[in-house]
């Protein structure tokens, strides 16, 4: 019996014609064969997917809170489809009142929460275009934001009113209401008397609704209407406005609905999700609409990370996304659990690993690989995570296919990785259930896009795979796609060519039709000896190494070698430093001579057993004890690296170590040549002239990378 194969060519390979490169065969889910799935009948806004499940499921729990009783949170308090309903109604009697109209653009600002989503569907009612704000952005995108999508109205919650105050007098033109989650200080009604800003608290706003005795009348929505305009997080420069209409997001519901049918996974209106991820991102907003289609659950956390394992145990959700991020730490977690139990419950525990691994590997369900073990030893690891969990979806970045393997093994829940943008809403691709061969990528596309490779000769990505596995830039097809960046039709045409979308990333098909990231187009550059450098490719394989938490890798056309900023593993780090006798506290460690030497010496092992080239090497190391983070504006929402703020941020280090390295490379050649005339040629380097080193990364600004 041959190997299964969850794709089917749709369109021949085009061979490299008049400078443009060659185009690999055009694939799509071989669900999808005859054709994509049509739309349900007389669905055609996502206020049409919310309407149905309320008549359906009036009674059906919908959104839940922990309670908080002095002080302490307590159980899930709900409310249900027909009660949201209500209130949503209610908020959307308010906006008319205001006299907002369909297509006007409403911010949302906060963490998730259920007036979060009553606001969203607020806006669904009323055909407003949902703005979302980033909890985790400053005023300034925030301020941006307001202007660039001329925002009328925005929700927020109360710590963040303050917020959106100091956007004045800038937003004064376009921002008219501001309506708190909750309430709003006497200074707030100040400040916002002094710009002629109607502000409400939740209550005040809700009772607008009464002073009408008409209802509203609800404009009629259809596919090709704005839903969202989603700002991308954006790795360089402003932010970019992802306009996603009612159309993508149905056809996106309809082929992950698809998808799950197909192997009899399909959501269950007794299912719960645990909402934390943000909703201002796409990944959690096209899961909670695929939710509410169901008429299923959807439990909120507190907001703080530090309870949120406490919040996952009460609410015993069956479904949870995860960036790589979290799952990283429960991974860490668990494994130092199990390290700590003990000579035998460690034994125990591998002995269960391996059997139940090797019946996973021959292609049992995990359900059926080892179902004693899995009731005396991982039944633990289940309870840790609420007991019920059936489904844990990663995106937004690739987890590492360790990580994986080991969370599918011992979770007793189905583990997939799925890829996927803004642009595309959301998940493109997404893996199959029990298919531990799929480990480390981000599985088949799903039956709503089609599929193809492009050459990237500059990178040596051959899309026609003559000599090897095709491999090149991902580019995306079908009806989920955005419609363009709001007011960026400039942009739109980049990246939007003959109905493709160009991911800019570089993908590798396997044997099966399942989809392998391998690397970043844009993130290259040139070395000083003609090089090309794919620096996520190397910091993926350099994080490799276990006493590496993440790793910044820095290059320019101006040198020959690579330097690096390390943010070490603690624990890993620590135990080192016990067995080689080096001491003080963490951040000595660190500055240890020793311990630079160490990780050098670490990222050189992996290099070669990587078999990298010379040039992709790092010649030295600048060890950081402070975890790159989103406070000093290193990182995006969705943990990826803002190139340009880690090079503003370290370049007296980055300075120093190329300094260092190209005198101490002059000396050699002085003692090699005896002749003074090589060391000046070679001096192109000196702190002076760095400060106007140009760097050649082009990195594009979208969000989620499976986002």
């Amino acid at each position: 019996m041959g190997m299964k194969k969850y794709v089917v060519e749709i369109e021949k390979a085009k061979q490299a014609q008049g400078g443009s490169p060659s185009v690999g065969p055009v694939y799509r889910n071989v669900l999808a064969k005859d054709g994509f799935r049509p739309l349900a009948h007389g669905v055609n806004s996502c206020w049409d997917v919310f309407r149905l499940s309320v008549e359906k499921h009036p009674n059906n729990q919908m959104l839940g809170e922990r309670e908080i009783i002095d002080g302490k949170a307590g159980k899930y308090v709900w409310l249900t489809y027909k009660e949201v309903y209500d209130t949503v109604l209610n908020v959307g009697q308010s906006i008319y009142n205001c006299g907002i109209k369909k297509g006007a653009r409403c911010g949302i600002y906060g963490i998730n929460c259920t007036k979060w989503v009553v606001s969203m569907q607020a806006c669904n009612a009323l055909g407003l275009h949902c703005v979302p704000l980033y909890d985790t952005l400053g005023a300034g995108a925030v301020k941006y934001i307001i202007c660039h999508a001329e925002v009328s109205i925005i929700f927020a919650e109360a710590t963040k009113i303050s917020e959106v105050l100091k956007t004045f007098p800038d937003t004064s033109k376009y921002l008219k209401t501001l309506v708190s989650f909750t309430t709003i200080t006497n200074e707030h009604k100040s400040v916002a008397e002094k710009y002629g800003l109607e502000i409400y608290s939740w209550e005040e706003f809700l009772h607008l609704s009464k002073e009408s005795k008409d209802g509203v009348d609800l404009p009629m929505k259809m596919t090709s209407d704005i839903c969202t305009i989603m700002y991308t997080s954006g790795t360089t420069g402003e932010p970019k406005g992802v306009m996603i209409t009612n159309e993508s997001i149905l056809s996106m519901l309809s082929g992950v609905t698809h998808h799950l049918d197909s192997m009899s996974e399909e959501f269950q209106v007794s299912d719960v999700f645990f909402s934390y991820l943000p909703l201002a991102h796409i990944f959690d907003r096209v899961v909670e609409e695929l939710f509410i289609s169901t008429g299923a659950s959807i439990g909120f956390w507190r907001g703080d990370i530090k309870l949120l394992i406490d919040d996952l145990k009460e609410l015993k959700p069956t479904v949870f996304c995860a960036v790589p991020r979290v799952l990283d730490r429960i991974y860490s977690g668990l494994v130092e659990k199990i390290s700590s139990g003990g000579f035998l419950k460690n034994a125990l525990f591998n002995i269960a690993y391996t059997y139940k691994l090797h019946n996973m590997s021959r292609g049992y369900k995990h359900e059926e690989a080892a179902p004693r073990f899995d009731k005396i030893i991982f039944s633990k690891v289940k309870e840790g995570l609420g007991g019920k969990m059936r489904l844990i979806l990663s995106g937004a970045a690739p987890l590492s296919p360790s990580v994986e393997t080991f969370l599918r093994v011992v979770t007793c829940a189905h583990v997939l990785q799925g890829y996927g943008l803004t642009e595309t809403c959301a998940g493109s691709f997404v893996a199959q259930p029990n298919e531990l061969s799929m480990s480390g990528t981000v599985g088949p596309p799903l039956p709503n896009v089609d599929v193809c490779l492009v050459s990237v000769p500059e990178m040596g990505y051959d899309a026609l795979g003559t000599t090897t596995t095709p491999r090149g830039e991902i580019l995306l097809r079908g009806k989920s796609l955005f419609s363009g960046y709001y007011k960026r039709p400039d942009l739109t045409k980049e990246v939007l060519v003959g109905g493709w979308f160009h991911t800019g990333d570089i993908g590798e098909w396997q044997p099966d039709g399942s989809m392998k990231i391998i690397d970043r187009k844009k993130n290259i550059f040139k070395l000083s000896q003609g090089e090309y450098v794919s620096v996520e490719n190397l910091e993926t394989i350099f994080s490799l190494v276990p006493s590496i938490d993440s790793i910044w890798v820095y290059g320019n056309s101006f040198e020959s070698f690579l330097v690096a900023v390390v943010n070490p593993n603690k624990e890993s780090l620590e135990q080192w430093a016990v067995e080689n006798g080096v001491s003080g506290d963490f951040s000595s460690i660190c500055e240890n001579p020793k311990t630079k030497a160490f990780i050098l010496g670490e990222l050189l092992r992996i290099a070669k057993e990587k078999k990298l080239k010379g040039f992709e090497i790092v010649k030295a190391i600048h060890i950081d004890p402070v975890p790159f983070d989103m406070e000093r504006d290193l990182l995006t929402p969705t943990f990826k690296k803002k190139r340009a703020q880690f090079l503003k941020y370290y370049q007296n280090v980055v300075n120093d170590y190329i300094t260092k390295i190209v005198r101490s490379s002059c000396c050699e050649r002085w003692r090699k040549s005896m002749s003074g005339v090589s060391l000046i040629a070679s001096m192109k380097s000196t702190p002076s002239s760095l400060q106007s080193t140009h760097l050649r990364i082009v990195i594009r600004s979208s969000s989620d990378h499976g986002k």
